[in-house]
């Protein structure tokens, strides 16, 4: 694939609250285009701490993959909050961070907020599909985040103030309008990241 999606390793990391499953048809829309992916599938963070098991996870499976190109980490939700953490990780493993990509997800914010403040915060409410301490755990701290170019992409009607938070922040915000999530992201990429990271 050209364009600067082309020379970046996009990670997929599916919220919390759902699977890599919800990802649809992206994985291989991504392959068809040949696009080094990494799917991220999380499936032990069930009891406390539920974020760092999350994030402990995607970095052992992101180290298994090897990645070649720099990471463009997409994250979906409540994967959103977690995304500081997730990058620390990586830069920990001497892997480069090249940008960052939301997708109808919650904003993190400095400090150690919970999900449940972020959601109150940002005006959006999670199904209470996991214990109440999932939601009020404290989050990883973010005070030195971001540290690589920002985006965000709505594919629906839902999460509009995280959407209007980011846009805030001078981020590029994309909405799909029933285009393939796939072309949605490449092109959210190509004005995020024009030199490809």
């Amino acid at each position: 694939m050209t364009g600067p999606l082309g020379r970046l390793c996009p990670v997929l990391l599916h919220s919390p609250l759902g699977t890599a499953a919800d990802w649809g048809s992206l994985p291989d829309d991504l392959a068809d285009r040949g696009v080094e992916t990494v799917v991220v599938e999380v499936t032990d963070d069930d009891r406390p701490p539920f974020a760092s098991r999350y994030v402990a996870r995607c970095a052992l499976q992101v180290a298994a993959a090897a990645p070649r190109h720099p990471l463009l980490l997409v994250a979906s939700g409540a994967a959103g909050p977690l995304v500081p953490a997730v990058a620390a990780a990586q830069r920990a493993a001497h892997r480069t961070v090249a940008g960052y990509v939301l997708v109808d997800a919650l904003l993190p914010q400095p400090g150690t907020p919970t999900r449940a403040e972020l959601a109150a915060a940002q005006q959006h409410l999670d199904p209470p599909v996991r214990p109440p301490e999932f939601f009020t755990e404290p989050l990883p701290m973010t005070a030195d985040w971001p540290d690589a170019p920002c985006g965000y992409l709505r594919t629906g009607e839902d999460y509009a103030r995280p959407a209007h938070l980011a846009a805030l922040r001078s981020w590029p915000v994309h909405r799909t309008a029933g285009a393939p999530l796939a072309d949605a992201l490449a092109e959210l990429v190509t004005e995020l990241l024009p030199e490809g990271g």
